[in-house]
């Protein structure tokens, strides 16, 4: 009994800390993104052009969109995929603890696999999205529940959509309805 006591204290510890770096994360990028914009009078410092890009003009507009929150869907993947490295990264460490017991280790490898679980489900929900022809998604699940932001034509929702959505989200997802938020990006 103290055993699982102490499994499930470190389990909640681990998850208030990742929440914490997301949360700091998800801040300190932004902010730094803006100023990076503002001091560089317009480029992003680091920027590169694509060799393969014909007309020579660089991928400045991209970039600055993503930094700037101009491209809401590009932003809301690189957070997500910055908040998952963080989570990835402090698994990893506390599973290669020297003093780690098979309970943590277990853990550690059970909450990556899980990530991992729900970042192909999350590919799969956009791009199955996507194919029926809406302009862009991003999805995030968690656990026990799922979010889908879509984007339209007129950046609206109508019932078809919502249940067309809702049914790829169930499928793939495995949760019932009521765990799934879809939503319009304005």
């Amino acid at each position: 009994m103290k055993a699982k006591w102490k499994r499930n204290t470190a389990v909640a510890a681990m998850a208030v800390l990742v929440c914490t770096a997301v949360g700091l994360n998800w801040k300190y990028t932004a902010d730094q993104g803006k100023e990076a914009v503002k001091e560089a009078n317009g480029k992003i410092l680091g920027e590169a052009t694509l060799v393969s890009n014909q007309a020579g003009e660089s991928d400045t507009a991209d970039e600055t969109a993503v930094y700037t929150g101009g491209d809401y869907f590009a932003s809301a993947r690189l957070t997500r995929q910055q908040a998952r490295d963080s989570a990835l990264a402090l698994l990893e460490e506390a599973a290669a603890q020297e003093g780690a017991d098979q309970a943590t280790l277990s853990e550690a490898s059970e909450s990556i696999q899980v990530l991992a679980a729900y970042t192909l489900r999350e590919a799969q929900i956009e791009n199955l999205v996507t194919a029926k022809g809406y302009e862009d998604c991003v999805a995030f699940m968690s656990d026990g529940s799922l979010s889908v932001v879509v984007s339209t034509e007129n950046g609206e929702l109508q019932t078809e959509d919502v249940a067309r959505i809702t049914d790829i989200a169930m499928t793939e997802s495995g949760l019932p309805a009521s765990s799934i938020k879809i939503m319009a990006a304005n």
